[in-house]
């Protein structure tokens, strides 16, 4: 009986762990299939899908996403035929760049020349290759290269006092992405009509100066005037929107040269929140914008003295060559007197982000480097109105700053109607007077209402009223005040005469009403070139100074203008 009993669990329990068996290398297999299904979907996720899932935010500091293909082959042959690439470009480099370091020479040299150039005998590294998509009609293929290289570059140079100096150019090191466009394509080998080359970025140019046989600083400033000439040189001949046409096929490829395509109005209005590189008073300001950073295209701004929240109210205008891929940068900086000014910050916008037309008012965030993406510490923002007008745009548009409308400081002079015809005097002609217009009107603003005031008093509730400010003329007018409201409701209309529109500010202040006095609770500064181009608006605007609250307005611009010959 034992025997059987036995028997009977004994088979029990070897089904039991045959069918356990069965279940678990199932669930195995299964696991395994699951895996490699998860793994063949990230083998054919692309970097879009990624970002997609993973946000920017999370990405660890060493991650960089690119679509560059290496070119170890390609480095392999520039490194055999680079003595005849250094023989063929170096007589071209240098015949090309002599002219721009001439036009760009520092006043205190009379002579500024190469007496030696050649590329030595390092070959440049070429580190990836990517082809952008532009539907243009051509091919577009950025090179991203790297060269350390031992070049011998000797600049000859004559100061005005008649010495002269043999300057040599040593420790080379660039970083940079060079761009070839093959355009236009055609029918006929090799199946492009020309080539356009161009440095697309410079991400890093290092190099030293030394006097051969000499010390370069036995003559102050000689060492900073040469390095900002080459640097302007570089920037003026080959840097991107500039570009170099070898045309490959007989054709007319004059669009393919540099050439505007706009202007770009720039406003700027004010920053807040700098910080403090004084250990006595607070920091002195200025900003310096460029598009291009050549020294005859970069506007600088006055100095605001002992202020951490400066207003300029400083019309600029730029033009602008490539508006795809150019972009406006600002960097504001701590006047220092005598000692190099101190950068507090700098900042950027692309210029594609901008509706052609469209006035656009931005808060652009402060930050040390414009490389470094990741800047978490607050250095302040600056305030930007921008406004960019292509060449040829249509819909009744007109560029107040532009030749349509050519501003002075209190002046525009409107074409239409406003040129002399020609007259005849003693039988010579003689142009008659142009008419100027001062830009003069009404601005009616209507204070409508205010939301989520912060509180101004211990029953969490203010009595808060607006005081209206005209910069120019200083101007004020107040609403009244309303008791006991984190969302006041005002509906009062202020009328205001307006002498330089494109030029003046509107200030809002909120205050809280106290019995024995007031409060400052914030403010909005509005500049005046949006009510003017469209007419009329109505807009919510967040104070500034204040931790929440936005005022709703609305304004109507009625021009008056006022004519008289010049």
């Amino acid at each position: 009986m034992s025997f059987f009993f036995g028997l009977v669990i004994g088979i029990t329990v070897g089904l039991a762990l045959t069918v356990a068996f069965v279940r678990s290398e199932n669930a195995r297999s299964k696991s395994r299939s699951e895996l490699a299904t998860t793994i063949a979907a990230f083998a054919r996720m692309t970097v879009e899908d990624s970002r997609k899932i993973l946000a920017p935010e999370y990405y660890p500091t060493w991650l960089v996403f690119s679509q560059r293909q290496k070119l170890t082959w390609l480095n392999l042959h520039l490194t055999k035929i680079w003595p005849y690439v250094d023989e063929a470009a170096s007589e071209l480099i240098k015949v090309s760049v002599e002219p721009i370091l001439e036009q760009y020479r520092p006043i205190i040299l009379s002579s500024l020349k190469f007496s030696k150039f050649t590329l030595g005998t390092v070959a440049p590294q070429f580190t990836g290759v990517s082809i952008i998509e532009d539907g243009g009609g051509g091919i577009t293929m950025e090179l991203e290269m790297q060269w350390d290289g031992n070049p011998s570059i000797v600049l000859d140079i004559k100061t005005r006092l008649g010495v002269g100096l043999p300057v040599q150019v040593k420790n080379i090191g660039f970083t940079g992405i060079f761009r070839l466009i093959f355009k236009p394509l055609v029918n006929e080998f090799p199946c492009f009509g020309a080539i356009c080359f161009s440095l697309r970025q410079k991400k890093k140019l290092d190099f030293t100066l030394k006097v051969v046989g000499g010390d370069i600083s036995s003559i102050p400033g000689l060492s900073d005037a040469i390095e900002g000439t080459i640097r302007d040189a570089i920037e003026d001949s080959i840097t991107w929107p500039v570009r170099k046409v070898i045309p490959i096929l007989p054709g007319d490829y004059s669009d393919l040269e540099l050439k505007p395509v706009g202007i770009l109005e720039v406003k700027l209005v004010q920053a807040k929140e700098l910080t403090n590189k004084d250990i006595i008073g607070k920091s002195d300001p200025f900003a310096v914008l460029y598009i291009r950073p050549l020294r005859d295209r970069m506007k600088t701004s006055k100095t605001i003295n002992n202020q951490l929240n400066p207003v300029w109210n400083e019309h600029f205008e730029y033009i602008v060559e490539d508006a795809s891929t150019q972009h406006l940068v600002v960097k504001v900086y701590d006047d220092e007197g005598v000692q190099a000014a101190e950068l507090l910050g700098c900042a950027q916008i692309q210029l594609k982000d901008l509706e052609p037309g469209k006035v656009k008012d931005v808060w652009l965030k402060l930050v040390k480097d414009l490389e470094v993406q990741r800047d978490n510490k607050n250095r302040g923002q600056v305030h930007l109105e921008l406004l960019y007008c292509p060449y040829g745009i249509q819909n009744g548009f007109s560029n107040p700053y532009g030749s349509n409308f050519s501003m002075t400081s209190l002046e525009k002079v409107l074409k239409s109607g406003a040129e002399g015809n020609e007259a005849v005097e003693n039988g010579l002609k003689v142009k008659s007077k142009k008419r100027e217009v001062i830009v003069r009107g009404v601005l009616s603003v209507t204070v409508i209402s205010a939301e989520d005031l912060p509180a101004a008093d211990l029953m969490g509730k203010a009595d808060p009223y607006v005081v209206l400010i005209l910069k120019k003329t200083e101007t004020k007018n107040k609403t009244r005040v309303v008791n006991d409201s984190l969302n006041p409701v005002w509906n009062q209309t202020f009328d205001f005469v307006v002498e330089d529109g494109l030029h003046d500010m509107l200030i809002l202040e909120v205050w809280e009403h106290d019995t024995f006095g007031k409060d400052y609770m914030g403010r909005c500064i509005l500049t005046l070139t949006r009510v003017i181009l469209e007419g009329e608006f109505k807009d919510s605007f967040q104070l500034d100074g204040a931790k929440s609250g936005k005022l709703n307005l609305h304004l109507k611009w009625a021009p008056r203008p006022i004519y008289r010959d010049s």
